[in-house]
């Protein structure tokens, strides 16, 4: 048995959960989600918790269990709290600025990169930061994390400076840069 799969989902107050043979909506205060299920895969509500059940002990199916279960978790998270990723800007001159939704970004390009907003999605800059922290929200954990990745990979973080778009609490292993002109092992 899966571990994670059997554990229900409980469902905290002001959310409200459907479902509808292979389709789970999640509705709450920050918004709706919804999940196709895979069909060896099934809901049910019970007790105020969603409990998820498979099909058969195959190998994909307990995959799938433990999958799903995961997601539907989220999506309760999602809709309730919400999700929050965080990434830090380092290097002379490197900044993000807020131009409406939109994040416009001087990452040492010739040019100043432009991030549209996608739906659902909501980027913040603090003011105290000086345009070096940039936070990502919003109730789709996938969603947060993709766009969180595709800015990272704008200017990914340098081995030897360390400049660049990390993580928050993101640890960069540093590499000696060159040791200089000794001398030694010249051919005369």
């Amino acid at each position: 048995m899966s571990r994670i799969g059997k554990k229900p989902v409980a469902i905290p107050a002001k959310v409200e959960v459907k479902v509808d043979q292979q389709v789970v909506r999640v509705k709450g205060a920050k918004g709706e989600l919804t999940l196709n299920m895979h069909p060896h895969i099934s809901a049910r509500l019970e007790n105020n918790a969603v409990v998820l059940e498979r099909a058969s002990d195959e190998r994909e199916d307990r995959a799938l269990h433990g999958l799903t279960r995961a997601l539907v978790n989220n999506m309760v998270v999602g809709v309730s709290e919400g999700f929050k990723r965080t990434l830090e800007i380092e290097g002379v001159g490197y900044q993000a600025l807020l131009q409406g939704k939109n994040l416009n970004m001087k990452l040492g390009f010739s040019h100043e990169v432009i991030v549209e907003a996608p739906e659902g999605i909501t980027f913040d800059v603090p003011k105290d930061s000086k345009g070096r922290v940039i936070i990502i929200t919003g109730i789709d954990k996938q969603a947060v994390g993709q766009i969180a990745a595709n800015i990272r990979e704008l200017r990914p973080p340098e081995p030897y400076k360390g400049k660049g778009i990390r993580y928050e609490g993101e640890h960069i292993i540093r590499k000696a840069g060159k040791s200089g002109k000794t001398g030694k092992g010249k051919k005369k």
